[in-house]
């Protein structure tokens, strides 16, 4: 018996990377599974069908169910037939998993438009997009009096949520944005049964984050490694199971450490009575409140992996993307 026997899965940005191996983990746990991907490079540039079919092919051969879908989340239509799709294969749609992104890596200074509204157009968009006709399709089946469990588990990153990475405005603006949407959408769409949480993959090596500093190398004896994409898929297939309960919730995943997050939490607080503020009060008071600097949490977070220079080799990678903007 798998954790997900009779479980249909709809899986965005299924093709490569993360999404993947969540396909053939779910199928794997008994998931029926919609896997799709239109094929398109880490800018969202191209398109091959063949990347969802050669993921299909894998699935069937070893036993499982799972129909190929190569529609782009960005085309609202797409979005609705990936849901038609689940529902006229397999008879229903139990799960969402929204995993498309696409990453141009570009300092704000030489960022375009399309630069940052492509980005925004696949990770946050999309995930709207999808979900929307997910939760449209629960909707009227519990008003036809279907109770189901229903979930959606959407993927963001520590990028946007912990990481403050240079080149990556629009990436983070997304990602951070996927996280408050799965907390609005979770309050939402329990009325109709439907779990809504996300995961946040950190040091996880995919395409995406090939130039992230410190990236962990595949172990050279073929042993466990920590940084391979399938660490996120029991993470997303627990979540996905018919008896997780938990929901609203955003989940880190960092290998096999596994943490929950609370939002932007408050640290600390001043406060007058009786009368605004003067810009000379706030300079004292907020200046002796304990600020974070955002390159301090960068070092922190791949200081380990850069070794005793991790300062330098951060300055490094800001100071080149400046000198290499148009």
């Amino acid at each position: 018996m798998g954790s997900l026997d009779g479980r249909i899965v709809l899986i965005t940005g299924a093709g490569r990377g993360i999404g993947r191996e969540e396909a053939l983990f779910f199928a794997a746990e008994g998931a029926k599974v919609v896997v799709n991907d239109p094929g398109v490079g880490p800018d969202g540039s191209g398109g091959d069908p063949a990347v969802t079919a050669a993921v299909v092919a894998e699935i069937t051969a070893l036993g499982g169910e799972a129909v190929a879908s190569a529609d782009s989340v960005t085309d609202p239509d797409g979005a609705r037939r990936m849901v038609d799709l689940a529902v006229e294969t397999f008879g229903d749609l139990h799960a969402v998993v929204n995993n498309a992104g696409t990453l141009r890596n570009r300092a704000l200074v030489g960022m375009t438009d399309d630069d940052f509204d492509d980005i925004l157009a696949v990770k946050l968009k999309g995930t709207f997009t999808v979900t929307r006709w997910a939760a449209r399709h629960w909707r009227a089946r519990h008003e036809a009096g279907a109770r189901e469990s229903r979930a959606v588990i959407n993927t963001s990153s520590g990028s946007g949520l912990a990481n403050p990475l240079p080149t990556q405005t629009s990436y983070a603006a997304a990602n951070a944005g996927v996280a408050a949407m799965t907390v609005v959408a979770a309050l939402e769409l329990g009325r109709y049964g439907v779990r809504v949480n996300c995961i946040a993959p950190s040091t996880i090596r995919t395409r995406l984050t090939a130039g992230v500093p410190g990236m962990p190398a595949v172990p050279a004896d073929g042993g466990f490694d920590p940084a391979h994409p399938a660490a996120c898929a029991p993470v997303a297939a627990y979540l996905a199971s018919d008896g997780c309960p938990l929901t609203g919730q955003v989940i880190s995943v960092r290998g096999t450490a596994v943490t929950v997050n609370r939002r932007w939490s408050p640290v600390a607080r001043i406060a007058k009575e009786g009368a605004p503020w003067e810009v000379a009060e706030l300079a004292g008071e907020l200046e002796r409140l304990p600020l974070e600097d955002p390159f301090e949490i960068l070092a922190a977070s791949f200081g380990a992996a850069l070794g005793p220079d991790a300062g330098a080799a951060i300055q490094k990678m800001i100071e080149d993307a400046l000198d290499g903007a148009a």
